[in-house]
């Protein structure tokens, strides 16, 4: 058994993340686990502990344990971590080693939030490696490969059934001998408990960033294995298609574990792509979430106040604005009149944002009307612009007063974080198309 590192933890937020450092390589590698992990047992599996450490060998490594599983802190079973809150968590780690750039590898389940880290933080992302990796966990018309519910169903009453005395993983390594299957096994049960991990596998189901794909610049390889009973290959194919530039890479087998089958010839496709990487140009292009706000009823507050009223009762919204963007690490972008336009990293804080900022000028007797979507967005400068700028604009424009709307795409990304919506169903935007849209009904 090779010899474990030490454990460390990182800050983030009030959660504590586990994490370890293995290897000084030139080159950052994050590696995200799919479904569950440990950082400390994970090294009692000898094909994983071979793999890390060829993986350290060009590379320096850093592990962790999402929230939720392994040596990291539990969450409460209502409040599942979101890709948001994932996020937060690997550049809490990221900052913990002093790693300001780093190639980041996401296995299975770990691929969706690897893709979303890379389209929003481009400037901290070498490049990206997926393996076994989807876009999304259920089954639709125009996604043909996922399970549909009913078989997620019967994977959570499967779980909760038999986690502790051991479930059948066959179909995820069929490579394996008996005793190596049931050593894994072990390894499973120990990285989380039952109520935990059908959480986090009833929070996946929801995952969808098919979306966020075409906006992924950094160099990326998508790897699969061919007759994965896990994860359909056409997935893999598929996320490939859509990221610009992205080179796939099929090797053969069945199994949905990286390292259990021929995980030499999977971390070469990851050394060439990372020790061949060249400075990447400073990006100009960011995946972010937009906001537009205004005040409902503005013309007919200003007649009623005078200019003099109206233009403090401006002066005292705009202070609690900005208060409020700050809070959630927003970004002002614009200020025209009496609305805003500003840009989140996250559109889960960027809708706790609309409607914390709906609370507090309420409190001066203002109503304010909020439009929400995540897209690919350009920076010129300290602006922002494109059409996902054009998209929240039109989204904003049919919210009611007091009302927070939100894309598809928005909803979408929100997966596990008790945000709740009301369908509002199909509209025309003026120069965007045809876009879902739903209102915020509990955030």
């Amino acid at each position: 058994m090779a010899q474990a590192p030490d454990t460390r933890y990182a800050k983030s937020g009030d959660v504590n993340i586990a994490y370890q450092v293995v290897g000084d390589g030139p080159v950052d590698l994050v590696y995200v686990p799919g479904w569950v992990s440990h950082v400390e047992l994970a090294w009692e599996l000898p094909e994983l502990a071979s793999g890390f450490e060829r993986l350290a060998s060009f590379a320096r490594l850093i592990l962790f344990d999402k929230r939720g599983t392994g040596m990291s802190d539990p969450v409460p079973s209502n409040e599942l971590p979101t890709l948001e809150q994932r996020m937060d968590d690997v550049r809490a780690v990221m900052d913990a080693v002093g790693s300001e750039r780093a190639a980041i590898f996401g296995g299975s389940e770990g691929g969706n939030m690897s893709m979303l880290f890379a389209a929003t933080y481009p400037e901290r992302t070498v490049a990206l490696v997926t393996f076994g990796s989807t876009a999304r966990r259920l089954r639709s018309p125009d996604y043909p490969w996922a399970p549909t519910w009913e078989e997620r169903q019967q994977g959570f009453e499967q779980v909760e059934r038999q986690w502790m005395s051991g479930l059948d993983w066959t179909d995820v390594a069929p490579s394996l001998d008996e005793p190596a299957l049931a050593e894994l096994s072990r390894y499973y049960r120990r990285c989380a408990s039952p109520g935990a991990a059908v959480a986090l596998m009833k929070m996946n189901s929801y995952v969808d960033v098919r979306e966020v794909l075409p906006t992924i610049s950094v160099p990326t390889v998508v790897m699969h294995r061919r007759d994965d009973r896990d994860a359909h290959v056409e997935e893999g194919r598929y996320i490939a298609a859509q990221i610009p530039g992205a080179r796939f890479v099929e090797f053969p087998g069945a199994d949905h574990s990286w390292w259990t089958q021929d995980g030499d010839a999977i971390i070469d496709e990851v050394e060439e792509l990372v020790t061949g990487i060249r400075p990447a140009p400073q990006p100009n292009r960011v995946l972010a979430t937009v906001l537009f706000t205004d005040i409902v009823g503005s013309t007919e507050r200003l007649r009623e106040s005078g200019d003099q009223g109206w233009a403090e009762l401006l002066a005292r919204h705009h202070a609690l604005v900005r208060r409020e963007l700050e809070r959630f690490r927003g970004r002002e972008v614009d200020t025209a009149g009496d609305g805003f336009f500003a840009a989140f990293d996250g559109p889960a804080r960027a809708i706790r944002c609309a409607v914390a900022i709906g609370d507090v000028v309420g409190g001066l007797g203002l109503e304010v009307r909020a439009g929400l979507h995540t897209g690919e967005c350009e920076l010129l400068g300290d602006k922002v612009a494109g059409i996902a700028v054009h998209t929240g604009a039109r989204v904003s424009s049919l919210a009611g007063p007091g009302e927070v709307l939100v894309s598809a795409t928005v909803r979408d990304l929100v997966s596990g974080s008790g945000i709740e919506f009301e369908d509002r169903g199909e509209h025309e935007l003026k120069g965007v198309g045809t876009r879902h849209v739903y209102a915020v009904t509990k955030s």
